[in-house]
């Protein structure tokens, strides 16, 4: 592996990296924006896929409870993943499990492609969730690895907020695909959905180049070597993350992490249906048409404005995840300045008032409005999941990073999935609103910030060996 060049003291960190250490980040980073595409391709079509495979007229909750169902089972398919392939990565090498992981994610969202049942598409989401918890912890561990130490908390800021890019995709794909006319009328039912998972084969492509390039890490080589000689020093070993030395470390990264994830898939990816209110109640405004609590429910009302509708939503999702994207790459600098904790802490509290102030005051604002509300919104709920990248590796040993940061990363994605759960509940059975329930769920970012006064400060710290 290349070294790297020496240090002056007004030298840009990137100046200091070699050719390599961007490659790495570069294929790093291109396996985890198709691990965000192939989760938001199902957020981006789940208005469209699933009403399409249940009989006509089934009520819009029943679909809903399907779809949340979907993504439960996609959090718990993750936490699985993560944890084993986290575990492989630091047993068989991290070149060798990216490659795995990728290909996994990428088959099974492919296939989803060949539906003709609900119950199909929840357990594929599953098969695709192994994939895409396993891949995050790998690259997130290779890129702290190869990274030296003046350059690797910007290097995993920028990996982590190449999910926007994925997003993008997704938004891009529902934008011109699933919203196509043609596409949706065409004779093979669902065409226009089917086409989105179908792209969903191209990150397999991916695997060629990292079987050809991608050397494993000289951290992880020796943490090889040390185990063969130290049967103490075994790598991969999941109970060794709940040793006196560790314990505390892995249930803060636990704890954050299903923080984040709860209010990810519980409020953030939620927060673009109210741009899509806003053009519903905007087209009913210029029809005149009396607007009632079923314009928004009664798809006949509205049907022949769907491609104006579908584009609207995506458009609140195009400013929130630019908003994120924003936010994670702001994290690596804030966190240097005011510590891992200082930076966590200002996105939860940060996320708690916009979430609160967003569901709560500016629930049924204009669309002109949402062009600036959303960017804000999606800067400080998402900020935070630039953090994982960054301060998972630097709590656990090189014997155990990738196991450990998949444990916390994943370990989160199951906590999660009650908060799914629990927000069909306040839905289907107790009758909340979009509004009241995001609201309410937005007050989890308070927890995070209770989390917070038992993480551990890594701020100016070595990776542990």
């Amino acid at each position: 592996m290349p070294s790297n060049p020496p240090l002056t003291p007004d030298s840009p960190w990137y100046k200091n990296v070699t050719r390599y250490q961007w490659l790495v980040l570069f294929i790093a980073s291109l396996g985890w924006m198709f691990d965000i595409f192939e989760g938001q391709i199902f957020v981006t079509t789940m208005k469209e896929a699933m009403p399409s495979l249940l009989p006509e007229g089934t009520p819009e909750g029943t679909v809903a409870r399907y779809n949340d169902t979907a993504f439960a089972l996609f959090l718990a398919g993750g936490a699985v993943g993560g944890v084993f392939f986290g575990m492989l990565s630091d047993r068989i090498g991290r070149a060798k499990t990216l490659l795995i992981t990728i290909l996994v994610y990428s088959i099974f969202t492919t296939l989803t492609a060949f539906v003709t049942a609900p119950w199909q598409v929840i357990a594929l989401r599953f098969l695709v969730a192994l994939g895409v918890g396993g891949e995050w912890a790998v690259a997130a561990a290779m890129v702290a690895e190869v990274f030296p130490g003046f350059a690797r908390v910007k290097s995993l800021g920028i990996f982590h907020a190449t999910s926007a890019l994925g997003s993008y995709l997704a938004i891009a794909a529902g934008f011109f695909i699933v919203s196509n006319e043609a596409l949706r009328n065409h004779p093979i039912d669902g065409l226009n959905w089917r086409l989105c998972f179908l792209i969903g084969a191209l990150p397999a492509l991916l695997t060629i180049w990292i079987r050809m390039k991608l050397e494993e890490p000289e951290s992880w080589v020796k943490a090889q070597q040390r185990a063969k000689t130290d049967p103490t020093q075994s790598t991969g070993r999941l109970w060794d993350l709940f040793s006196p030395q560790l314990r505390r470390r892995t249930a803060t990264g636990v704890c954050l992490a299903a923080i984040g994830l709860a209010t990810f898939w519980g409020v953030k990816v939620r927060s673009q249906e109210l741009m899509r209110h806003a053009a519903e109640r905007q087209i009913i405004a210029s029809a005149a048409i009396p607007e009632t609590p079923s314009n928004h429910d009664d798809d006949s009302t509205l049907d022949h404005h769907y491609q104006t509708l579908k584009r609207w939503e995506m458009t609140g999702l195009f400013l929130i995840m630019t908003g994120g994207m924003i936010g994670m790459l702001c994290f690596a600098p804030l966190s240097e300045r005011i510590g891992r904790r200082g930076a966590f802490l200002f996105y939860h509290l940060g996320g708690f008032l916009s979430g609160v102030l967003l569901f709560t005051f500016f629930d049924r604002q204009s669309i002109a409005f949402y062009w600036l509300a959303l960017p804000v919104f999606g800067f400080l709920v998402s900020g935070m999941h630039a953090g994982y990248a960054v301060y998972f590796p630097e709590l656990f040993p090189a014997r155990l990073r990738a196991t450990g940061a998949a444990f916390c990363f994943n370990g989160g994605r199951l906590l999660a999935v009650p908060v799914l759960l629990l927000r069909g509940f306040m839905r289907d059975d107790l009758g909340w609103s979009l509004s009241k329930t995001s609201a309410t769920l937005s007050c989890l970012f308070l927890l995070g910030a209770v989390v917070l006064l038992f993480a551990p400060e890594t701020k100016g710290e070595e990776l542990p060996e």
